[in-house]
């Protein structure tokens, strides 16, 4: 098994994507080599990836969102395009489900891509997202490798520390390739 190389110019950009770096890594390997480091961990990793490739620096467009604005909230209000969740929004949302209101992601996601339903399937809609974390798992984005490392280390290790889960998961992230928990990560644990 090859070791994480060193994320330096010389790095061969398929090395650089079989194995796992942080996003400070990644953020300062563009500030020393003048990349814009703005974006997610993916955009970050694209963007290294094709300098590694080809020594040239793609621009980064910064893309506004504008936001409608929201007038008063009731019920019925549609849900506007590119809603942000704002104070106002908040305040709605507590006085119609309770002080345990949060904006979670899933619900937010919810908001995002509900441009045109009201307010009222907001609601119906966060009540859904609770009750379906309660039944089961949760979706976790791709970004998130390490919760989802750990979910399921612990799925298929009852009984096991969060020590030894963290064990695995640095031994995994050293190994080329994927970042899925598997059986055979118990061996960083002998």
């Amino acid at each position: 098994m090859s070791e994480r190389p060193e994320l330096t110019i010389e790095t061969d950009a398929s090395a650089f994507r079989n194995f796992y770096y942080l996003k400070e890594e990644l953020v300062q390997f563009c500030r020393d080599n003048g990349l814009p480091t703005s974006g997610s961990k993916q955009e970050l990793t694209e963007r290294i990836a094709n300098f590694l490739e080809t020594g040239k620096v793609l621009n980064v467009t910064l893309q506004r969102k504008t936001s409608a604005t929201v007038g008063d909230i009731t019920e019925s209000t549609v849900i506007e395009a590119n809603i942000v969740c704002s104070e106002k929004h908040r305040a709605f949302f507590k006085d119609r489900i309770g002080k345990s209101f949060s904006f979670n992601v899933a619900f937010q996601k919810w908001l995002k891509n509900s441009a045109g339903k009201t307010y009222a399937d907001a609601i119906q809609a966060y009540y859904q997202i609770l009750e379906d974390k309660k039944k089961g798992r949760t979706v976790i984005d791709k970004q998130f490798e390490y919760n989802t490392y750990i979910r399921d280390f612990f799925a298929d290790n009852q009984g096991k520390s969060l020590d030894d889960a963290i064990k695995c998961w640095k031994y995994k992230k050293s190994l080329a390739g994927h970042n899925r928990y598997e059986k055979s990560d118990l061996i960083a644990l002998e």
